[in-house]
């Protein structure tokens, strides 16, 4: 006769989802970066606020998804442009950054390619983000930046730019 005993998982043993199968996962590609410009003799770049799954307001570098056969380079120019309002050209590629995170129905894969760039006008708005996504966008002082900066990754990001920058200087 079949037990009907629940069984305890063991100790450190991943928790099982009701359904057994794996959830089907998505790949995505993103590019964006450091938009740089001298501003009263300091570095600045600019910075986004978007907000989180959970609702609340995070700064973080503008970026944005590959469209159509557009390289990473022409992706994080035409991000910036239309996240920060600034033109830029892209001076050297940073670093890429690889992550997981899951929907309610799906896995992401998600890479991100950044890039540093020279700001060559423009002024700041949000106003030509087609998602608007991006709610606020500041200059801040390349210093001051990884304060503001919602994510390690990021922050690591404007860390290898400051010793590019200091280096080529």
């Amino acid at each position: 006769m079949p037990s009907h005993r629940t069984r305890k998982p063991r100790a450190g043993a991943p928790a099982r989802r009701a359904s057994a199968r794996p959830l089907p996962v998505i790949d995505e590609t993103s590019a964006g970066g450091l938009v740089i410009a001298v501003r009263g003799g300091r570095a600045v770049t600019a910075v986004i606020a978007r907000r989180n799954r959970g609702g609340r307001l995070e700064w973080c570098l503008p970026k944005g998804h590959l469209e159509g056969s557009e390289t990473a380079e022409e992706a994080a120019v035409r991000e910036i442009a239309e996240e920060t309002g600034i033109s830029g050209r892209v001076l050297r590629h940073l670093a890429t950054i690889d992550y997981w995170f899951a929907g309610d129905d799906h896995r992401v894969h998600k890479i991100v390619h950044h890039f540093l760039l020279e700001a060559l006008g423009g002024w700041l708005t949000t106003d030509n983000d087609p998602d608007h996504e991006a709610e606020e966008v500041e200059w801040v002082d390349l210093d001051d930046v990884s304060r503001r900066l919602a994510y390690p990754n990021e922050r690591r990001i404007v860390a290898a730019a400051r010793e590019i920058l200091v280096g080529d200087g």
